[in-house]
């Protein structure tokens, strides 16, 4: 299974499906809302939630929402990166509620040769993540700096650290 891209893999228009998606469970974002120190209510607490917004219930802590999709772009996107250079933009679109399913696909929007190192490529990317109904819910853009095959290739392939298995020795 491919892990990553190398620089020279990206194609600007390429879009990648994410898979799986990830249904969204109160545990996950209590959980994610409880090691990030985030007390809102709105996320935490269903009375208030229900007596006090718009939507009656609680709404999934956003970040979780960008780390979900973040998480699940790494295979298609940056499993091979050298840097998370920069998140350009981040909007949450729509709400996401416990329960909801979220689904990811990241369409590459440029790439450029590194201007210091000729061993590297940055490549800008968008990430769109919509729910089970198709209702996008978040989007964002960042830069990575992603090796090329050279730089892969001088440091001992594809998977370099990783033992070789018995039958590999052989």
């Amino acid at each position: 299974m491919q892990f990553g891209r190398t620089y020279e893999e990206f194609e600007i228009g390429a879009v990648y499906k994410h898979w799986p998606g990830k249904t969204v469970t109160e545990y996950d974002d209590h959980l994610f809302c409880l090691l990030t120190m985030n007390h809102h209510p709105l996320h935490l607490d269903a009375n208030y939630a229900e007596q006090t917004t718009d939507f009656g219930r609680n709404v999934v802590v956003g970040n979780y929402v960008y780390s979900l999709l973040l998480g699940m772009s790494v295979p298609d996107v940056s499993g091979k990166a050298i840097a998370n250079l920069e998140v350009e933009s981040l909007r949450h679109v729509a709400p996401t509620f416990h329960g909801d399913t979220i689904y990811g696909e990241t369409t590459v929007l440029d790439k450029r040769e590194s201007k210091s190192r000729d061993d590297r490529g940055i490549v800008t990317v968008e990430t769109r993540g919509h729910n089970q109904d198709g209702t996008l819910v978040c989007v964002f853009r960042r830069k990575v700096m992603v090796p090329t095959a050279t730089y892969v290739k001088e440091r001992g392939g594809e998977q370099p650290g990783r033992p070789q298995s018995p039958a590999q020795e052989k």
